[in-house]
């Protein structure tokens, strides 16, 4: 806990540093430019869905149907669950 004598001199010390240089303050103060964040999306789920569509290919050529439309919804729904965090990070940080 800071004496009077102290609060005054941080305060007088804040008053100056606006007065001087307004823009450094306005940065360590968390105001002004923001920088938006660059969105990143899951290696692993890219990966994972990439791995299921290409089994939903190869099953489709080898001629088994019901076995590669249920890869095809599945490596699907990975890749909306993909887009669905990165919206949702999105939404977050702004």
């Amino acid at each position: 806990m800071l004496s009077r004598e102290d609060s005054r001199r941080l305060a007088e010390l804040e008053r100056h540093m606006w007065r001087d240089d307004p823009d450094f303050c306005t940065r360590m103060s968390g105001g002004g430019l923001r920088v938006v964040p660059r969105r990143r999306y899951s290696v692993s789920l890219i990966f994972t869905a990439a791995v299921i569509w290409l089994a939903a290919i190869a099953l489709g050529v080898l001629g088994w149907w019901p076995a590669a439309i249920l890869a095809a919804i599945c490596g699907t729904a990975v890749f909306a669950t993909l887009i669905a965090r990165g919206a949702r990070r999105g939404r977050k940080r702004a």
